[in-house]
């Protein structure tokens, strides 16, 4: 099968097209034809930064939507015609090939009403948005007061503004500087918007809001610590997604504030008890999708699956200009 990979971390030209066997499914497996994938900030940092061992190939990956082709030998949820979309797990070759294996327990029926490219876009910041709001902050359908939501025109942010706007009744106040990223997140339905760029507290106090309850912070969390612990009421939350050079969390101990991290491979790196929570969410997202609760996020799409495309890709995200999220379909 066709494949895309790397033998030497770096730039994004170290990406290269390659032919390798095609993989046999294991017990609980899915041998997914891959019909669309799309790139995450994780794909550049470990193409960047890990290293494959002497001689091997590493292929990435988080973000796919295709077909089953086969399933193993203790396959319960999804059979061979399936259509699925899911994020994958860190520690075994990624979507970036024709045919991937991805546990059925982190894999999500596609929403009938997206193409693959559209459904693409969604699994690996679906995810994150998800367990980030629910599982870390801790948010509920009754959760009440202000959610700030930094860096919110991103692949998390954009899905995330949506679901809790959609399924809690916090006020979603989105951070974005550029007149497009700031259009961006006004369609993915946030109630305010302040410039980042700008001191977090004189931008809350512009628009009366100078405390908030929740804080998911998604990028630049390294600029904004300092001011965090003022902007977040007593016994607030902040989550993050992002790697702060360093995290000093003594100034959030006056206010009882709780600091909770997000990795949403965590469930699969370590096979927990509850991994299946993730194909149980996906399913709930997909149905959201259908119902038009939510929409994609897709906000560009190319072609075909190759390291050439991979690349350009790789660098759109590297550059900080990427809204919502960008597919790339079909070998």
């Amino acid at each position: 099968m066709k494949a895309i990979g790397f033998r030497t971390a770096g730039p994004a030209e170290n990406l290269i097209d390659l032919d390798i066997p095609t993989p046999t499914p294991g017990p609980r497996d899915l041998l997914v034809k891959v019909a669309a994938v799309s790139v995450n900030p994780v794909d550049v940092k470990l193409r960047a930064g890990s290293q494959p061992a002497e001689g091997a190939t590493r292929y990435l990956g988080y973000d796919a939507a295709g077909i089953v082709e086969a399933v193993g030998s203790e396959v319960t949820l999804f059979k061979a015609g399936d259509e699925v979309f899911y994020a994958g797990q860190i520690d075994r070759p990624g979507s970036n090939a024709e045919f991937q294996l991805v546990d059925e327990r982190i894999v999500g029926k596609k929403p009938k009403s997206l193409s693959f490219a559209q459904a693409a876009a969604l699994p690996l910041t679906a995810i994150t948005a998800w367990e980030l709001l629910f599982d870390r902050l801790g948010i509920t359908k009754e959760s009440t007061g202000n959610l700030l939501v930094l860096g919110g025109a991103g692949g998390v942010g954009s899905i995330l503004i949506q679901l809790a706007r959609k399924l809690t009744s916090l006020t979603i106040i989105a951070s974005a500087s550029r007149p497009d990223t700031i259009a961006w997140v006004e369609k993915m339905d946030a109630h305010q918007v302040i410039n980042h760029h700008k001191p977090l507290p004189e931008e809350l106090k512009r628009i009366g809001i100078p405390q908030v309850e929740f804080v998911a912070s998604l990028n630049g969390t390294d600029k904004q610590l300092p001011v965090l612990p003022e902007v977040i009421a007593p016994q607030g939350k902040l989550g993050l997604i992002d790697d702060p050079e360093s995290l000093n969390i003594r100034p959030f101990k006056m206010k009882s504030i709780t600091v909770a991290w997000e990795l949403m491979f965590t469930r699969s790196l370590y096979h927990t008890a509850d991994m299946i929570e993730q194909h149980r969410l996906l399913n709930t997202v997909a149905d959201l999708v259908d119902q038009g609760v939510l929409q994609t996020t897709l906000t560009g799409e190319t072609g075909p699956i190759n390291a050439a495309t991979l690349t350009a890709a790789h660098k759109l995200l590297e550059s900080g200009s990427a809204i919502g999220k960008n597919v790339i379909a079909g070998f």
